[in-house]
């Protein structure tokens, strides 16, 4: 199994749906002539998970991870899901409390037991990186498999490397496609990757060079590889996929890979 992502190189962004939530309830604010603050100040559960977010990317307010720890906590204290979710990526993380993985993974459990995604899919990674927990093959696998089926695109993505590796999981390259295809539409760098190898190889797919060289264009665009891959690393590995399989295409290939490129668009998360 790959080792965990180097975390010290991006922070783990808060769900779509815990950012749209926010922005709604900024609008809503607006609207009733307060701010999330003094919302958040009130009681306000939604408010102050709102307001740990902005704390957290620093949007709307100076980035400062221990005010977002402090609104995270509040909310989080008051059953609120996403808030228990970045509260626990805060402990994993160190950032704005003490590097903590069991108090990271007291607080994922509790957002995971109200179905957050983003909840089942760290603690598909505590088990399998033994992070807070025992190391657990069959733990990673159930939390993992729950935030992909929910539509979490890096759970995805993971659920499509232990497929085609055999890790953890009967090797199966028609089911690592499947877990590749679902991230890579939402357009989940690794995964576009790794899909332009499987059909580069003709793994779980018939062989065929303009979906692969399609793929790799996708991951190449984006210049980075989500979640396992550094930025440049990503980049330069489906450049060099992009190229390779280019060389053996033919101009009515190549044309068609770029027609497929240009009219593909992504598939946005739950």
């Amino acid at each position: 199994m790959k080792a965990p992502p180097n975390t010290s190189l991006k922070k783990q962004i808060p769900s779509n749906k815990a950012i749209c939530l926010t922005i709604a309830l900024l609008l809503q604010c607006v609207s009733q002539g307060q701010s999330i603050k003094e919302r958040a100040e009130q009681g306000d559960a939604e408010a102050q998970s709102a307001l740990g977010i902005m704390y957290d990317l620093g949007e709307g307010v100076p980035e400062d991870d221990a005010e977002a720890v402090k609104w995270y906590r509040k909310a989080a204290e008051q059953g609120n899901a996403d808030a228990q979710c970045n509260l626990g990526v805060m402990y994993r993380r160190g950032e704005g409390v003490p590097e903590d993985d069991v108090e990271a993974v007291k607080w994922f459990r509790k957002a995971a037991e109200q179905g957050n995604a983003k909840a089942h899919y760290n603690l598909g990674r505590a088990y399998n990186f033994g992070k807070g927990v025992p190391e657990d093959d069959a733990e990673a696998v159930k939390w993992y498999r729950k935030s992909a089926e929910q539509g979490y695109a890096d759970a995805q993505c993971i659920l499509g490397d232990m497929y085609e590796l055999g890790k953890r999981v009967p090797q199966d390259d028609v089911e690592a496609v499947k877990w590749y295809r679902k991230a890579a539409e939402q357009g989940h760098g690794e995964a576009q990757h790794s899909l332009g190898i499987m059909y580069d190889l003709g793994k779980g797919v018939p062989e065929d060079d303009a979906e692969a060289a399609k793929w790799y264009r996708k991951a190449a665009e984006q210049g980075h590889g989500a979640d396992y891959l550094d930025s440049a690393s990503g980049h330069e590995k489906a450049k060099k996929g992009k190229e390779i399989i280019s060389r053996k295409m033919t101009q009515e290939q190549i044309a068609e890979a770029q027609k497929l490129s240009r009219e593909w668009k992504p598939r946005r998360s739950r």
